[in-house]
């Protein structure tokens, strides 16, 4: 049946949201829009500007539907209601400027006819008006008080202008009315009209489909996001447990497509998913909150990190313990794949990587394997923590860390909590304060005041105690109180005097950053499993008597070249590659993730890229590391390059002999 086309105004579409005769399908998100949007959508309702239509399904039967965000109790309607399709954001929005709903206080200024949010300063000018008294009040007596206030205005102007305000209720939506049309068929035609890029991610469409193949699984995943929430895991919400569902259903990450993958699931394959994702986060949670002692979960920089560890955890056998070296590697793993920023690109084709693993035998060290950390201790260094700010994976390891060296705060004397209310609410302090360095001759800058060795986590309490002064002060006020040097060492904050003062910052940056990376190595050492070590271990036996070096020649008028020397018992070979070549293969391989090759001993050398883990044969080694072991191989001999005068004259042949597996993170 082709759809009803028709219109109706503003102020009728708004009563029949608040009669309950226009109602949300379970299919719709939530209500998203900011105040900013609001007034956006009022002013061009004022000016009369086209402001979109509605979709709207007349159904046959009753679907199951979610509540509007309007902050009111909806009736039963007394007539058959529609189901808003497309248009939520902005019925919902002008339902709230109507009922004068604290989320939508938009105001309007009579001089320049400007729309926006009220604000503590707008309500003491006379010029901005809130748009609800005028709909709602009289607008005489309203536009006389105004006339008084604003005489260069006139009475004329204001009468003029109130009156345009009021025709908003008055403003034509165009609608069109499907009937006849299945759930199924609605929900198809919602991810259609929502998946142009311009509304709906993708969780939102999995999410649509979700709820037309397995009608409550709405309230079932907020069910599940208020459990969370109330732990402190508020981030585990409807649409991060709509991704971890589907990376159960799908075995990996999600994409605009998964919605239409969704569709062939059985009912069973979703309800035995959702048990998944429940198991893992009650094996997963308490890991993290108890073991790691991360108590929130906004303290994490990403949470997809999550995702393979829920599936892992979620199908992990019930009548199986899980042993402490176990539970340690899928700690590891999580903050290895934190700091290194596992998912920052390309998010759905690693969980399609990593998500499958978890279903291999040993799923810990494939993990761990594939994200190349089997190859070599993770170590953190000064250097990784230079220029880093709040917004780096290494704040959120600096927070860990002085967890768990147990720092206290600096005013109550209690172990810093990321869970704290009120005064003791956790917050982030400049040790060096910004007033301070920005009046320093010649002032630091932003990003150099805001580096992470110049923050440290405390009570917004001792914040305010401590506000702008010195550490050359502060430590030392008996009102704060003084901080000890036990006070000060679980902060890593270091205790010396002549690091006090502004003249000093670079200093204390620099003494600072080695106090946390050797915690935050310290930390990862902790719950490196002792298999790991054994590992590592094997694996240099297996070198022992083995050696490989490099040594890169470049001058500014010519290519550089990198000599390889391998040698081991009954062997030594020599060969060389341009620096060019080399340093072309890293960077495809981490950029893109792609595969190369380079010419060694004037024979082509595969560059082997299999996730985060780089394998290039080198003469009698195959030398096998992470991207970042061999960024620092470039970089290393960067440092330590010879002039091309004196590159010796070389005798290279391929070799052809057995490869023996050498870890990058040897090379010399």
């Amino acid at each position: 049946m082709p759809p009803e086309k028709t219109s109706r105004t503003v102020a009728t579409l708004v009563d029949q949201v608040s009669k309950g005769e226009i109602k949300l399908p379970e299919i719709q998100r939530g209500y998203v829009w900011k105040a900013t949007q609001t007034a956006k959508l009022v002013e061009s309702l004022y000016r009369e500007y086209p402001t979109g239509s509605l979709l709207l399904w007349k159904a046959s039967e009753v679907p199951i539907t979610r509540e509007m965000a309007i902050g009111t109790v909806v009736p039963e309607p007394v007539v058959v209601p529609l189901y808003l399709l497309d248009g939520q954001q902005r019925l919902t929005a002008l339902h709230r400027v109507f009922s004068n709903h604290e989320g939508a206080q938009i105001i309007f200024n009579i001089e320049t006819e400007k729309f926006q949010n009220q604000s503590p300063a707008t309500a003491r000018d006379p010029r901005w008006i809130k748009v609800f008294d005028v709909l709602k009040g009289n607008m005489v007596q309203l536009a006389i008080k105004r006339a008084e206030q604003l005489p260069d205005l006139g009475m004329e102007t204001i009468l003029e202008r109130f009156h345009a305000l009021t025709k908003i209720g008055e403003r034509q939506f165009h609608m069109e009315i499907l009937e006849g049309f299945s759930y199924q068929e609605i929900t198809e035609i919602f991810v259609r009209v929502n998946s142009g890029g311009r509304s709906l991610k993708a969780s939102d469409l999995v999410l649509a489909t979700l709820t037309a193949r397995w009608p409550g699984v709405l309230g079932k995943l907020q069910d599940e996001a208020e459990r969370w929430k109330k732990e402190h895991y508020d981030d585990l919400d409807i649409t991060f447990l709509t991704r971890a569902l589907a990376g159960v259903v799908l075995g990996r990450g999600l994409s605009t497509g998964a919605h239409a993958r969704l569709v062939a699931a059985s009912d069973a394959e979703l309800e035995k998913g959702l048990d998944t994702v429940k198991r893992g986060l009650q094996r997963l949670v308490p890991l993290l909150q108890e073991n790691l002692k991360l108590s929130r979960s906004s303290l994490m920089p990403s949470h997809n990190v999550l995702l393979p560890l829920i599936v892992l955890l979620g199908e992990w056998p019930e009548d199986k313990a899980m042993d402490g070296d176990t539970a340690n590697g899928i700690l590891y793993w999580f903050l290895v794949a934190t700091i290194k920023n596992r998912y920052s690109a390309s998010t759905d084709t690693l969980l399609g990587q990593d998500i499958p693993t978890t279903r291999e035998d040993e799923p810990v060290k494939k993990l761990l394997t594939s994200f190349g950390v089997m190859t070599g201790a993770v170590s953190v260094t000064p250097g990784d923590l230079a220029g880093r700010t709040v917004g780096s994976p290494y704040f959120f390891l600096s927070y860990l860390v002085a967890k768990h060296a147990g720092a206290r705060d600096w005013w109550f004397g209690t172990e810093i909590s990321a869970i704290a209310e009120d005064g003791r609410k956790l917050e982030y302090h400049h040790i060096h304060p910004q007033a301070t360095l920005t009046r320093h001759t010649p002032p630091y800058g932003k990003s150099e005041i805001n580096d992470l060795a110049n923050l440290a986590f405390i009570s917004g309490k001792a914040n305010r105690r401590i506000s702008d002064r010195s550490p050359a002060d502060y430590f030392v006020a008996p009102e704060v109180p003084p901080l000890t040097e036990a006070e000060l060492a679980p902060h890593f904050v270091p205790y010396d005097e002549d690091l006090r003062t502004a003249g000093q910052y670079r200093e204390f940056l620099k003494k600072r950053r080695s106090l946390l990376a050797d915690a935050m190595t310290a930390l990862l050492d902790k719950f490196r499993p002792s298999w790991l070590d054994e590992h590592l271990a094997a694996t240099v036996d297996l070198i022992a008597g083995h050696s490989l070096e490099f040594q890169l020649y470049q001058s500014s008028w010519d290519i550089g070249r990198m000599v390889a020397t391998a040698k081991g018992v009954g062997f030594s070979w020599t060969g060389s590659f341009t620096m060019d070549d080399f340093e072309d293969a890293i960077r495809q391989a981490s950029d893109q993730g792609l595969s190369g090759d380079i010419e060694i001993a004037g024979a082509s050398a595969p560059v082997t890229v299999s996730n985060e883990t780089v394998e290039i044969p080198i003469g009698p080694f195959l030398a096998i590391g992470s991207i970042d072991d061999w960024k620092d191989v470039i970089s290393r001999e960067k440092e330590t390059l010879l002039p091309q005068s004196q590159l010796p004259v070389l005798s290279e042949e391929p070799w052809n002999g057995e490869l023996v597996r050498f870890p990058a993170s040897s090379i010399e």
